[in-house]
């Protein structure tokens, strides 16, 4: 786009950016005059009286030197816009990765810490070392986050002037660091900024995946297998019937009379028998909710996650303890260690921890409204660099599956016959793979690209717009490469651009229109001809879902889709900010028992048993012990305030059906819970120095093994995983609207 579309797109929105560009564009020409030192010495002191202007021109000067890449316009609308403190939407192959980097500069110039928060470990190294060099001209530090790193590793990252990581690693670390015993043991710095790559993935994909860490010895694995024969021998409409509304199973009378004879417990719904029950649950949701090669897949000998939005495993990441188990059981495979959970955090709550977040991503307007609710995140659509010719045909809309996937294999064979390279985009990988077998019967070669062979990602997709590629894929979101017309290196980039681009196929559409926007964003980068076009079952899941009738407006009813889920989301965070902001105070308390000079443990032993312990050791040693003792108890109640807080948050969803309102007696049933909490942390510390022995000078707690977690691992797990919470009180808030206009 040219300097002069440029302005004329700004004064359809904004002056500011306008004469901000200006203002680029002068000190640009002024800065390309000098020689490297000139230019070194003059922005090396950019963090004295910074200007974002300067800041962008210097980045933009220094990227052609360093890099030999040319920063467009748009590109730098693009960093003022994350400058600004908003999520810029750029197309993909528009050179995002490039254009963070004078906002990235312009945060660091503080020194207090910039997180670059992308989509996967490969990504955050990648762009660490590509934009090492323009980093260094103005003297700052990088470095990046691996999962491998250890402890020492990641703290010499994170005081880095800029970071490279994923979310859940950064995550993780918060977690680890909020079970140290000691101040050497932290590896983070109080958080200051983040720049999001990837930002609808992160912010709103994966805002409601709680992070945790864990710790204890392995759970029982005879009850998830015993119930989940049991299960399995039930019958549909008999034993138990599904609401495929609500994704949820739930038994019959009949099929709960024959487990409770089969099991021998007396009532189910007695209070002891509630581990029963929700392992019966369980086993129910896994058998008949959770479908092999669509939400997981069996991986050498071990159940994997499938990322519904990005194709991909889902590395390290689980249900709830009870459901990965009866999934585990259902599979005949080893049962993973679930232990007890001792800290917590969602995404979206880790990223209310920074001072200032901004974000970029190719597909952020239509969730506008929610990152507004949520984030106080305005979005910013920058244009294209080049006008887009990309030709998206309508849909077409077939009556069945198998009609479609007719439909669709017969379009490739047209398309494949002529060279161009097609990329057709599938919703799960049993589809992808259920395509595949139908090429491979018609003789078309081609490539799948799903979560079974996600290490071959990097080669199918660079080859996927070479002459003649044809390549099957999950969903293409956060994929994080460009798929060059011609393959890579683009040695038939002219002939492919003859036959019209990559034409891209979609063979469903999701729920979010984003996504179906970014599997049609991988043909027509950078001003190239491509074509995209999407073949509709009136039996795909989202119209089954929405009942939609023979002529379904699919916009219509991706956006009742998008809102439905706003909804929930929305939902769900009122009962999660209550809890965050106890997590909150929780840490804040922690900290100050970890290291703050003036906090002493006479606060909880009293002073009488305090100058009484403190004659016969030492105020030193009594200090030292009552700190490591006051954090391993308060490790200790927390753990046991998330587990009574799941109790409570897995229940609550029947109060609805009583007529009482879920959101009230959750906060009332959790502020109790936390009260409980703030209550017995000095009493247990105050009893375990009333018990504790002094040998050879030493004090020894008698509890202190007790409170000991061993060996603690981290993992993500799948709060929702059938919207029992949200589904359930929003379905229950409805039913009793209903009932109240009936009456």
């Amino acid at each position: 786009m040219s300097f002069e579309a440029v302005l004329r797109f700004l004064r359809l929105r904004d002056r500011e950016p306008e004469e901000q560009l200006r203002a680029i564009h002068q000190q640009r020409e002024l800065l390309g005059a000098l020689s490297d030192r000139e230019l070194k010495n003059r922005v090396r002191d950019v963090h004295r009286s910074p200007d974002i202007a300067f800041v962008c021109a210097a980045a933009a000067v220094i990227a052609q030197r360093v890099l030999g890449l040319s920063m467009f316009d748009v590109q730098l609308l693009g960093a003022l816009a994350l400058a600004r403190g908003e999520i810029a939407e750029m197309q993909t192959g528009e050179g995002k990765t490039l254009a963070a980097v004078p906002a990235i500069v312009w945060y660091a110039h503080k020194r207090r810490g910039v997180h670059v928060l992308t989509a996967n470990d490969y990504l955050a190294r990648r762009d660490a070392e590509w934009m090492r060099g323009i980093y260094e001209w103005f003297g700052l530090t990088v470095a990046h986050i691996g999962q491998d790193m250890s402890a020492s590793q990641r703290r010499a990252a994170y005081a880095c002037d800029i970071t490279h990581a994923t979310a859940n690693e950064v995550g993780f670390d918060s977690l680890r660091d909020g079970l140290a015993l000691a101040r050497e043991e932290v590896v983070q710095r109080p958080f200051a900024f983040a720049v999001i790559d990837e930002a609808d993935s992160i912010l709103i994909d994966e805002a409601r995946i709680p992070l945790v860490i864990a710790g204890g010895l392995a759970d029982d694995p005879a009850l998830a297998c015993r119930v989940d024969r049991l299960v399995a021998a039930l019958h549909p409409r008999i034993h138990y019937f599904v609401d495929n509304f609500a994704r949820n199973v739930q038994l019959t009378d009949a099929g709960i009379r024959r487990l409770e004879a089969s099991l021998g417990t007396g009532s189910l719904f007695d209070p002891q028998n509630l581990r029963v029950l929700t392992a019966i649950q369980d086993a129910l949701h896994a058998r008949v909710l959770l479908r092999r090669d669509v939400d997981y897949i069996v991986k050498q000998n071990a159940v994997e996650l499938v990322d519904e939005f990005k194709g991909r495993i889902a590395q390290n990441r689980r249900w709830p303890a009870g459901l990965q188990s009866a999934i585990e059981a259902k599979e005949q495979v080893a049962l993973k260690t679930q232990g007890r959970i001792l800290g917590s955090i969602t995404v979206q709550a880790l990223a209310g921890l920074y001072e200032g977040i901004c974000g970029m991503t190719g597909t952020a307007a239509t969730q506008a409204d929610e990152f507004w609710r949520v984030y106080k995140l305005p979005v910013c659509v920058i244009p294209t660099n080049r006008p887009m010719i990309r030709h998206d045909l309508p849909d077409v809309v077939f009556p069945t599956r198998s009609v479609r996937d007719e439909a669709v294999v017969e379009e490739i064979r047209r398309t494949h016959a002529t060279e161009r390279p097609v990329l057709v985009g599938t919703a799960s990988v049993e589809e992808s793979e259920r395509l595949s077998s139908r090429l491979r019967a018609a003789g078309i070669p081609h490539s799948v690209l799903n979560a079974r062979n996600d290490e071959a990602e990097a080669q199918i997709i660079a080859q996927a717009g070479a002459l003649g590629a044809l390549t099957i894929s999950t969903n293409m979101a956060g994929r994080g490469t460009d798929i060059l017309l011609g393959g890579n290196p683009p040695q038939e980039r002219e002939r492919v651009i003859e036959l019209g681009g990559l034409y891209v196929i979609g063979t469903t559409r999701h729920e979010a229109r984003r996504i179906d926007h970014q599997l049609r964003g991988r043909a027509g980068r950078q001003g190239d001809p491509g074509q995209s076009r999407f073949f509709i079952s009136l039996e795909d899941d989202l119209l089954v879902r929405f009942g939609i009738g023979n002529n379904p407006d699919i916009e219509s009813v991706q956006r009742t889709a998008e809102s439905q889920n706003i909804e929930i989301r929305q939902l769900l965070w009122k009962y999660e900010t209550v809890v965050e902001q106890h997590r909150r105070e929780m840490r804040a308390w922690r900290q100050e028992i970890l290291d703050a000079p003036d906090w002493s443990v006479r606060s909880m032993t009293g002073a009488e048993l305090y100058s009484e312990l403190a004659g016969q050791v030492g105020e030193d040693l009594l200090e030292r012990a009552g700190r490591r003792i006051a954090l391993l108890i308060l490790d200790d109640l927390w753990a046991d305030y998330l587990a009574n807080v799941a109790e409570l948050k897995g229940g609550i969803h029947w109060v609805s059906w009583g007529g009482r309102d879920p959101l009230y007696e959750f906060l009332k049933g959790e502020r109790a819970i936390f009260e409980e909490f703030e209550r017995l942390v000095p009493l247990e510390v105050r009893a375990a120095f009333e018990t504790a022995e002094i040998e050879n000078g030493e004090l020894k707690f008698a509890s202190e093994q007790r409170f000991e977690r061993g060996a603690t691992w981290t993992y993500l797990t799948t709060d929702e995983p059938f919207g029992r919470l949200g589904e359930r009180i929003i379905k229950g808030l409805r039913r009793r609207m209903r009932s109240f206009l009936r009456h």
